[in-house]
């Protein structure tokens, strides 16, 4: 029988001034914020039986790896497509606020299906990805724990689909703030939710601590 603990750890805080919704853009890093809150989840980690890292390829995913990484020197690190942040046909644009790009009739026809979506990755794509990546991280660290840093919806797909909810959902009600840390019970490729921790609740914009919150 192969058993592992498998921890989805969500980003750090981005630097991202003009609120773009940025995707899978390159050269968006951690803000000073953000820096602290992956040095956070280091501490957080600190003394757990990890035998397995795995990281998104984006930046902030990596940055946020770093100080985990550094506390467990012997273990290297897997970068893996499958954990991405989901696309999204609307990245690039600003889609909050007074100046926000949805007014523009041009962009409605992404809106139509939010059962899919429409806008972007389905779905049920992101599961079966995340899926494939959380059983060859349990198979990796098998007996041990292993951590995949990666983004909030692909998180949260992974998450419902362990706990058997539906995969639609209103995505200012997913439970995974920054650098949150949802962690996944995989036995015999049997993936089922088993906790949900905020190390770095204390550093959270006000707005953000009430405990769903959308984002990247």
């Amino acid at each position: 029988m192969t058993h592992a603990l498998v921890h989805l750890c969500r980003h750090g805080q981005v630097h991202n001034p003009e609120h773009v919704l940025y995707g899978r853009l390159p050269d968006y890093h951690l803000s000073d914020l953000g820096r602290a809150m992956a040095d956070r989840l280091g501490e957080y980690f600190t003394g757990r039986d990890l035998a397995h890292l795995r990281v998104s390829p984006l930046e902030r995913a990596q940055e946020t790896m770093a100080p985990i990484a550094a506390q467990h020197g012997g273990l290297d690190v897997v970068t893996d497509e499958r954990v991405i942040e989901a696309w999204n046909h609307l990245q690039g644009r600003v889609l909050n606020g007074a100046d926000s790009e949805l007014r523009d009739p041009r962009l409605w026809h992404y809106l139509v299906n939010p059962f899919a979506p429409s806008w972007g990755e389905h779905y049920v794509d992101q599961v079966t990805r995340m899926g494939a990546a959380i059983r060859d991280a349990a198979a990796a660290a098998d007996g041990h724990e292993a951590v995949i840093v990666s983004h909030q919806l692909p998180i949260w797909m992974a998450r419902s689909s362990a706990e058997g909810r539906r995969l639609v959902h209103n995505p200012m009600r997913r439970q995974c703030t920054l650098a949150s840390v949802t962690t996944l019970e995989v036995t015999d490729g049997t993936i089922r939710f088993a906790g949900y921790a905020e190390p770095c609740r204390d550093l959270l914009p006000v707005k953000q601590r009430k405990g769903f919150v959308a984002g990247a």
